[in-house]
């Protein structure tokens, strides 16, 4: 098995929304604002190399939106999810399996694309089945108001129509075993319906791909809560439960929206779970 990190972009976002009650002067140590109060965020993605498959998790927002649209979230870098695929020596007809751990717009905009006459989408990896489950299909394609301008009709209903969808098990509690992917899932339910955190046995490692149970370091602490969960309590019990597994287990957390820390692990303190140190992905995937 190989592990490759895909930088998909990098965007900014509010800073109170992305930590909720959070008082900026607490918040900014470790995520400092700009004048506008918007901190750096990426979308980092993962790919998986495990035999005859091609595992993509998370695509990022995509190219297809308009330009007002982008503007609304201040990109900024480089970094493509194309280009960081071709720097790895791949194509996105290359991919066999995009697992989406949830189907907000920063998370799967980049599963669809403008067909060639723009009069149209279409999948953005013809070969590959794109991965959710039933649960959180049906939470995205009838979604509700506190939600509905995440979930966008464009990222999802042409990923049905294409024939390329597919739904992983549900867990009988929190922890799906052995998933059709080859690997552990966490489903957590406080940041939208059934999010799925990916758990990758990667040599004697388990790498922890975390998406919104944990954006960033600077949201280690248990009320560093974001603004955009829908069931923050939920959100605090679950994130202190898989923290301390985490703690125990020496797992490495592999970041998707920390601009600067690509991987980190974590330990328990007096105050709780905090960072212990942090990696980046050529550190442990070489």
């Amino acid at each position: 098995m190989n592990l490759f990190p895909i930088n998909a972009g990098n965007l900014k976002l509010d800073g109170g929304a992305m930590f909720g009650v959070v008082p900026k002067s607490l918040w900014e140590k470790t995520n400092p604002a700009d004048a506008n109060n918007m901190i750096e965020l990426a979308t980092r993605c993962l790919l998986i190399e495990d035999g005859n498959r091609l595992i993509l998790i998370d695509n990022g927002m995509g190219n297809k939106q308009s330009k007002k649209f982008f503007s609304y979230y201040y990109l900024w870098g480089n970094h493509t999810l194309e280009g960081s695929l071709k720097a790895h020596g791949f194509h996105p007809d290359d991919i066999t399996d995009v697992f989406l751990t949830h189907l907000h717009f920063d998370h799967c905009g980049g599963s669809v694309q403008w067909n060639k006459d723009k009069t149209g989408y279409e999948p953005a990896f013809k070969n590959a089945h794109f991965w959710s489950n039933q649960d959180h299909w049906l939470w995205a394609t009838q979604p509700n108001k506190r939600e509905k301008a995440s979930f966008l009709k464009e990222n999802i209903i042409p990923i049905e129509e294409s024939g390329q969808l597919k739904f992983t098990s549900l867990p009988k509690n929190d922890l799906l075993n052995n998933s059709e992917l080859g690997f552990d899932i966490f489903f957590a339910n406080g940041h939208t319906d059934k999010q799925m955190i990916p758990l990758i046995k990667y040599k004697d490692k388990t790498i922890a791909f975390m998406a919104d149970l944990l954006p960033t370091v600077g949201h280690l602490p248990l009320p560093y809560i974001m603004g955009y969960d829908t069931r923050p309590l939920l959100s605090l019990n679950e994130k202190e439960k898989f923290l301390n597994i985490a703690a125990e287990n020496n797992y490495y957390l592999f970041l998707e929206h920390d601009a600067y820390n690509e991987m980190i692990t974590v330990q328990k303190t007096e105050r709780g779970v905090r960072l212990n140190n942090t990696y980046t992905s050529h550190d442990i995937f070489n």
